[in-house]
């Protein structure tokens, strides 16, 4: 695919197709998983999966900062005159090696101190046993996640973003089939979905890895001059889109533990439902910045501002389709979600509506957030990426998860985050505004 001569349109709703299939597939994971441990066991199924989400949010982020960060330095240094070869692949390999310390720590973590994790992120009694219990077959499989996020990224901007989807798919379709399989033929339960998951996640793996058997690849192992120094620009890169999924994980620790202060299980099990459409909603976000990274970046390297500028227009019109087409599903049907993800109990369905359209607002805003920084990042603007994603994930919306209920009521934490996402939507819309028009320049 040539980004820098091509026709931008058909280039950029081709890798949309495939990004968002890769996302969509990618959500469907936890979201199957967590319909159908809700369905065997209730709403405690449902709120003990909403406790193993961040570890979801953990290990996805890791795999990014790799993918993300290097990919980003990747496709620049090839679209400039020179376009070496060599130094694009250095921070390939550099990526590999990064991901491969950084899954030997996550792994001994969670497979050493996966109790003490979940409590932290807000388990208690029965919900503690069930997250255990899906997170048992998951600890395997640790690795293939982190390293399947890193590779999706890299086989995009080598010019294969097919089998980026193809692999994702085959491990997704697996974990539909089997989650049923496990979970209700096999009557295992929570364990059946975390065993369905790791093996669908092994069998994404094995699919990327065909890729560096094609005539088509240009990724290579090579011998990296200055690793720390190019682990470093890649953590700084990569850093931003880090902290979207990290950020995930962290408001669901903060949300979680708040709700059971100011509220209860019942509610809880209706933030581990908003959570589920909440991936959606960010997986569809992922889909237009994975889309138009690679464009950005390669043009951003080769001085083509007026590409850049036509890539951002059909970014910024299919977030804005996003928005429209989520915010109005949680408005008109809210307890339809709650439907799908959990045997409801009469009293969930009554408070589920309001507490939903109060968070939905959020999902007006969320698209457009995501995808700036992306945008930022391809245009090697990590500062501004860096303030809009700490902002966002943490800074604001921390204090107003705190603050709000302890001040207003416990039911106004649902408020926290479309005011977060308000506030950070106009920091973005001004920056975007002024990089873009200095693109012309």
């Amino acid at each position: 695919m040539d980004f820098l001569n091509g026709k931008i349109k058909t280039i950029y709703f081709k890798y949309l197709s495939a990004a968002f299939g890769s996302a969509l597939i990618t959500s469907i994971y936890s979201i199957v998983d967590i319909a159908m441990v809700g369905q065997y066991h209730g709403p405690e199924g449902s709120a003990a999966l909403a406790v193993v989400a961040p570890v979801w949010n953990i290990i996805y982020s890791l795999g990014l900062l790799m993918g993300i960060g290097g990919s980003v330095l990747f496709s620049t240094i090839r679209g400039k005159a020179d376009g070496d070869i060599k130094k694009s692949n250095e921070y390939f390999t550099s990526s590999v090696i990064g991901a491969i310390i950084l899954a030997l720590v996550i792994w001994l973590v969670i497979i050493f101190f996966d109790r003490q994790l979940l409590l932290v992120f807000g388990a208690q009694d029965n919900t503690l046993t069930l997250a255990r219990e899906y997170v048992r077959p998951i600890k395997a499989a640790i690795p293939c996640f982190l390293f399947n996020q890193m590779l999706a990224a890299y086989l995009r901007n080598d010019g294969n973003p097919a089998l980026a989807t193809g692999a994702v798919l085959t491990g997704g379709i697996f974990n539909i089939f089997g989650d049923y399989f496990f979970v209700f033929t096999c009557d295992m339960g929570a364990f059946g979905a975390g065993l369905a998951t790791a093996i669908g996640s092994a069998l994404s793996f094995l699919v990327m890895l065909s890729h560096f058997f094609m005539k088509k690849n240009t990724l290579r192992l090579v011998k990296p001059e200055n690793l720390p120094g190019k682990l470093k620009e890649i953590t700084v890169t990569g850093f931003s889109t880090f902290f979207i999924d990290v950020a995930m994980g962290i408001l669901t620790i903060l949300f979680n533990r708040q709700i059971v202060i100011y509220l209860g299980t019942n509610e809880l099990a209706v933030y581990g439902v908003i959570v589920n459409i909440s991936t959606f909603v960010q997986c569809c976000a992922y889909s237009v910045g994975q889309a138009s990274q690679p464009i950005i970046s390669t043009n951003f390297g080769a001085g083509k501002g007026g590409r850049i500028r036509e890539t951002l227009k059909y970014a910024l019109g299919t977030a804005a389709f996003f928005s429209i087409v989520w915010t109005a599903a949680a408005m008109l049907v809210p307890n339809g979600f709650i439907r799908v993800f959990m045997a409801p109990t009469e009293e969930v369905l009554s408070i589920a509506p309001a507490i939903i359209r109060s968070y939905a607002i959020a999902f007006l805003f969320l698209p457009f957030n995501v995808f700036s920084t992306y945008y930022f990042q391809a245009l090697m603007k990590p500062r501004i990426s860096f303030v809009a994603s700490v902002a966002r994930g943490l800074v604001i919306s921390g204090i107003l998860i705190y603050l709000l209920p302890a001040v207003l009521g416990g039911n106004m934490i649902w408020f926290a985050v479309p005011i977060t996402e308000v506030v950070v939507a106009v920091y973005v819309a001004y920056n975007m505004k002024k990089c873009t028009n200095q693109l012309m320049n």
